[in-house]
């Protein structure tokens, strides 16, 4: 399987001070497609945020006062960036990164453009999670019930899992619609679950995978991914249980044969990164053969 794990949401705020108009539309060299964050089409107006990222930013006020407004729309925290394009005219306060609680709306930064400046240009880029999280050493069960089960593509596997996001990612073989379990409980974070298609065309289908994000207590994050159409089970915020069915495998975005993705992540500032985890089978600890030790083709994606 190939994938673009996350996740960044990127985007570009213009402000014309003269008519107290904001517009807001994605930055295309900051954008990185992640799992199911598609790009924004249309531009918000500038008091109302949109749902379609990690976060978004909206401009209050008038009169060269304006305040910037952060809203995370994740049931977790996410880490933000808020920034001015290469060459724009400096403003006081501005680079800042701060750390959103989960559905949290805030005013970052309050912004007096001079009076001479014909438009404010923002970046903001967001990343799910907090950097201050320490990942423990902890057991994660299988997630999903069964004795015999294949693996397409343990971690490091040449295909696909060679980004930092996706190095510790395991793929397992499942037929759409297995059950897919919570290996650790933790709180839901993120869901995205209606889409149908799958495909070979990274620009098209990287963005179209089903997927489930949920944070442990420990502020590490777990991603299940390529899940069916419909095949979440489980809403933004809810308690889940280690064991607990949350999904239904599938076979959606970037892919060619019905598998599991599944990866722990940690934001290492405003990065992700894949984090190693030990994952306990009925019958033991699992233990994967690095590919680069072997010969053997990665398996279907």
């Amino acid at each position: 399987m190939r994938h673009a794990m996350l996740m960044r949401h990127a985007m570009l705020l213009m402000l014309f001070p003269l008519t107290g108009l904001a517009t807001a539309a994605p930055s295309a060299p900051s954008w990185r497609a992640g799992w199911g964050l598609v790009e924004q089409t249309n531009a918000p107006a500038p008091t109302t945020s949109s749902g379609a990222g990690i976060a978004t930013v909206r401009l209050d006020g008038g009169g060269g006062h304006w305040q910037a407004r952060v809203d995370n729309h994740l049931f977790g925290p996410v880490q933000v960036a808020l920034r001015q394009p290469t060459g724009a005219t400096a403003l006081p306060g501005l680079p800042l990164q701060t750390v959103l609680a989960g559905s949290a709306s805030v005013v970052v930064s309050r912004l007096q453009p001079p009076a001479e400046v014909p438009r404010l240009d923002l970046l903001l880029d967001a990343v799910p999670g907090d950097p201050a999280a320490s990942p423990q050493d902890v057991a994660y069960l299988l997630p999903f019930d069964a004795r015999r089960f294949q693996v397409t593509q343990a971690p490091r596997g040449r295909f696909s899992h060679t980004d930092a996001e996706n190095r510790d990612a395991v793929d397992f073989a499942l037929a759409e619609g297995t059950p897919v379990l919570a290996a650790r409980a933790g709180r839901v974070m993120q869901v995205q679950g209606n889409f149908h298609e799958n495909g070979r065309d990274p620009g098209r289908d990287r963005e179209r995978a089903n997927f489930i994000r949920v944070l442990h207590e420990d502020g590490s994050m777990a991603v299940y991914a390529h899940l069916q159409a419909n095949g979440v089970l489980v809403r933004g915020g809810q308690r889940v249980e280690a064991g607990q069915r949350i999904g239904l495998s599938g076979n959606t975005g970037y892919s060619t044969a019905p598998h599991l993705h599944f990866v722990v992540q940690a934001n290492r500032g405003m990065q992700l990164r894949s984090v190693p985890v030990r994952i306990v089978a009925p019958q033991g600890e699992l233990h994967f053969a690095r590919e680069s030790d072997s010969d053997g083709a990665p398996g279907a994606p």
